[in-house]
């Protein structure tokens, strides 16, 4: 797919990820260079005012359909007295089931969605931007399964003042995704 127009992008352009890491969180640029490059090539970024970063006023100044992005939240829960996270992208029609499916996965009392703070701190994203490109290793990345059904999706870049945009299959094929069913609500 050529990456210089999505329609779940509306009004918006982009350009090949890779050829703009100034659009792109560190973490984000590092993960995207690791990338199979097929796959890489595959990803397009388009800049958008920061202020513009939370999904609904993205998708309302932008023309972009909300079935077309998806929302990507870190997950936390002590067990013994260890944090384990986990990030979770799910439609952002539809929301994590965090004190149901993701509780259970990561084998907790009670799970909340992190801190902002801790979640930026973590991943080395700005809110907003966290996107499962490029998070922490060795944490789980799930992924709901309508995600990956997606022809096209758009997610988070790392930074509030671009988004990605890219085909569900890739998603699926990124490093740490596990794809589940009933992630999502």
């Amino acid at each position: 797919m050529s990456t210089s127009r999505w329609s779940v992008l509306g009004t918006l352009s982009a350009e090949p990820a890779l050829t703009r890491p100034d659009l792109l969180g560190a973490p984000v640029a590092a993960a995207l260079k690791a990338l199979d490059p097929a796959d890489a090539a595959q990803i397009g970024v388009a800049e958008i005012d920061p202020a513009l970063a939370d999904t609904a006023a993205f998708c309302e100044a932008y023309s972009s359909p909300l079935e077309g992005s998806a929302n990507c939240v870190v997950v936390s829960g002590k067990r013994s007295g260890e944090i384990r996270y986990a990030a979770c992208l799910v439609l952002a029609t539809t929301r994590a089931d965090v004190n149901g499916f993701v509780r259970k996965y990561l084998d907790v009392r009670k799970a909340s969605f992190a801190p902002m703070e801790d979640a930026c701190e973590r991943t080395g994203m700005e809110y907003g931007g966290i996107t499962p490109i490029g998070l922490p290793e060795g944490w789980p990345i799930l992924v709901d399964a309508a995600v990956v059904a997606s022809p096209e999706v758009v997610i988070g870049s790392g930074i509030r003042g671009s988004k990605l945009a890219l085909p569900g299959s890739v998603v699926a094929r990124l490093p740490g995704v596990e794809v589940v069913e009933g992630l999502a609500r």
